[in-house]
This record gives C-alpha cells, sequence and structure tokens, in this order.
C-alpha cells in the first residue's frame, strides 16, 4: 500500500510540474492581435499616467522566459512595474512573427529576445532596451532590470521631476 501511495504522490508531482510548465510556456500568444492589445495597453496606460512595457519574445526563448520569471518573482521589480508600466509581450515565432507590429516599433527584433520598447503614454517609442545589456550568469540582473526601468519610468521623464 505504501508502494502505490509513493507511486501516486511521485505521479502527482510529475502532472503538476507538467502543468507549471505549460502554464510557463504560454507568456507569448501566438493568435493574440498584438497592436489592439497595445493599444489598450497605451489607453489605459494614458488613463494611469504610466508608460507601456512591451516584451518582444517568444515561447521557445529560454531568456523571454528566465526574464518574466525574474521580474515576476521578485517583489521589488513586480511592485515597480505594476506602478509604472502596462506590460505586453508581444510573440515573435514561426506561427506569428508580428512583423507590421515591429515595423512601427522600428524593428526592435535587430537586438534578439528578448528585446524591450518603452512606449510613452501617448504611444510614442521613446527607447528600445537590448536585453543582453541587463544579463547576469544565465540569467537578468535585478539591479539592472530595475535601474532600466526607473531611467525609463514616467517620473524619469517628467520634467517636475527636475525643477529645485
Amino acid at each position: 500500500m505504501k508502494k502505490i501511495l509513493g507511486i501516486f504522490f511521485i505521479y502527482i508531482v510529475f502532472v503538476l510540474q507538467v502543468a507549471a510548465q505549460q502554464e510557463r510556456q504560454k507568456l507569448y500568444h501566438p493568435e493574440a492581435d498584438a497592436q489592439s492589445e497595445i493599444q489598450a495597453a497605451v489607453e489605459k496606460a494614458k488613463k494611469e499616467r504610466k508608460h507601456v512595457f512591451i516584451q518582444i519574445g517568444g515561447n521557445w526563448c529560454v531568456w523571454c522566459l528566465r526574464f518574466n520569471e525574474l521580474v515576476t518573482g521578485n517583489d521589488t521589480l513586480k511592485n515597480y512595474i505594476q506602478r509604472n508600466y502596462e506590460v505586453v509581450h508581444v510573440n515573435y515565432s514561426q506561427e506569428n512573427k508580428n512583423e507590421a507590429v515591429l515595423a512601427s516599433l522600428e524593428y526592435p527584433q535587430r537586438f534578439g529576445f528578448p528585446v524591450f520598447v518603452i512606449l510613452n503614454e501617448k504611444g510614442n517609442r521613446i527607447h528600445t532596451q537590448n536585453s543582453a545589456y541587463l544579463e547576469e550568469g544565465k540569467g537578468h540582473s535585478a539591479k539592472k532590470v530595475l535601474e532600466f526601468l526607473e531611467n525609463w519610468s514616467p517620473t524619469a521623464l517628467d520634467p517636475k521631476s527636475y525643477k529645485q
């Protein structure tokens, strides 16, 4: 009986790990209308005085998934992003390269994946970030990512922040 319970327990753990892996791999959606999602994020950002953070990549990209794990698993980064940005994940894969969207963002894919684009509350591109500069070891540096996010936040670009 103990042997059967042990096997059942191992099976449940395996099923849960597979389910978590499949959920994590669904960060990017090839079927999504990226342009509509970006427009909705811009509208929301305008109302909430935020910027739009676009993460471009694919479920095939281990660095894309690692970056997402960092920013969703690190409370400092997660909270900072929630306060300052509307986030959109734009798919780039064989199923959908989102070529028109990437052209409108001035071809950020030239930097590899993931690549990040910051839009202001009007929907204008204000920065494209090569994620390689944020890497550390087999992932991304929380310190470098936070510095990047702070440097392109609405507050950082607000002239009132610099008046004495």
